[in-house]
């Protein structure tokens, strides 16, 4: 069903959603950019209408219209689409007749774009270079304040030594206890910069070691789901470090619901994608969802920074290691949460770009 023609040869490769729809406003062909975008396979939508795939405006279909009626091009921006999952989606939108020479069958090429792609990749860029020098400074600050903390301890421990009353031995604890706790802290903030150790690993194992984990940790009413696409290939990547990425995320969530509510892992494919500048053919889509309240309005822009917590008592770094561990295999983190649905997506390269 699909269209072929040496014009289109290199739609796939495009990072914009295209598809090719005939005199019945039927779907001829869509790229892989649309596959992800709509969430569907080119099989599935082959022959159908594209209001049979997803909730289009008046406006679309007017441009669709005139495009086929009156060989009218059509440019518009902040076109609403809803998805056959009822994901609503903001798009940029272009309209442009064919020649009957140009794809045997097609009489429309329609271009969709998010119009956030360009505001995300920008913020995305902004974003690792603040939190770069922010992890620069802590690392330096963190050496900084080790070695001092071990002379601390041990001056504490002699101190206890000499104390002729044992009564005066619990201050010399706090402070010896104090100094391991910071030093374990300085220790999480070096961590993170170690080499990767890469393998050939298999994301769903790498799930069911965190899912297992969530299980023994949180044993109550926590529901973990499954929603894996069993087909993915394999990544090349450090399996300790992805576990430890994935499973923050998801503890993060298990704690901000007390140990209750819903957790879902959920693999997905992606082809033709940009992640850290990079394009790739094929990559991985995992995302974490959660059911609990969500993340409050002044962190989150920072949540990703060391040392800055929700949670009373947290050591602010969870996603800070779970972010440097995403980056160290090439690929991007992101958050979209609000109360009663945080979704934590990340994205990683499948094969060489």
């Amino acid at each position: 069903m699909n269209v072929t023609h040496p014009s289109f040869a290199g739609l796939d490769l495009l990072a914009s959603a295209v598809l090719l729809i005939d005199d019945g406003q039927l779907i001829r062909y869509i790229n892989a950019a649309g596959e992800n975008l709509l969430a569907v396979s080119g099989h599935s939508v082959a022959g159908k209408t594209l209001a049979a795939v997803c909730t289009g405006s008046a406006t679309l279909q007017s441009a669709l219209d005139n495009g086929l009626n009156n060989n009218w091009g059509y440019t518009g921006q902040n076109i609403e689409l809803v998805r056959g999952d009822g994901e609503k989606m903001h798009l940029n939108c272009t309209v442009t007749p064919l020649r009957p020479d140009m794809a045997t069958g097609a009489r429309l090429l329609l271009e969709l774009q998010p119009i956030e792609h360009h505001l995300a990749a920008t913020r995305e860029e902004r974003l690792i270079e603040q939190q770069q020098a922010s992890r620069e400074l802590i690392r330096n600050l963190a050496h900084e304040i080790k070695n001092p903390l071990g002379g601390i301890r041990g001056a504490a421990q002699l101190l206890e030594y000499e104390l002729p009353n044992p009564a005066l031995k619990e201050y010399t604890q706090v402070i010896i206890k104090e100094a391991d706790r910071l030093q374990d802290l300085m220790q999480r903030l070096l961590r993170p910069h170690r080499p990767m150790l890469p393998a050939t690993v298999n994301i769903h194992e790498i799930l069911e070691r965190v899912r297992s984990l969530l299980k023994a940790e949180f044993p109550g009413s926590l529901q973990i789901v499954r929603d894996y696409d069993t087909s993915l290939p394999e990544l090349i990547g450090d399996r300790e470090q992805l576990i430890q990425a994935v499973l923050n995320i998801a503890r993060n969530a298990a704690q901000a619901m007390n140990g209750e509510g819903e957790i879902v892992l959920r693999t997905r494919i992606l082809r033709q994608v940009t992640l850290a500048k990079k394009r790739y053919k094929l990559a991985m889509e995992l995302k974490v969802l959660d059911n609990g309240p969500g993340i409050p309005d002044d962190i989150r822009e920072r949540m990703f920074y060391p040392l800055v917590s929700g949670r009373e008592g947290g050591s602010g770094l969870g996603l800070t290691i779970a972010q440097n561990f995403v980056q160290h295999h090439h690929g991007t983190i992101d958050c979209s949460s609000r109360p009663g649905h945080t979704v934590f997506t990340l994205r990683l390269p499948i094969g060489l770009a």
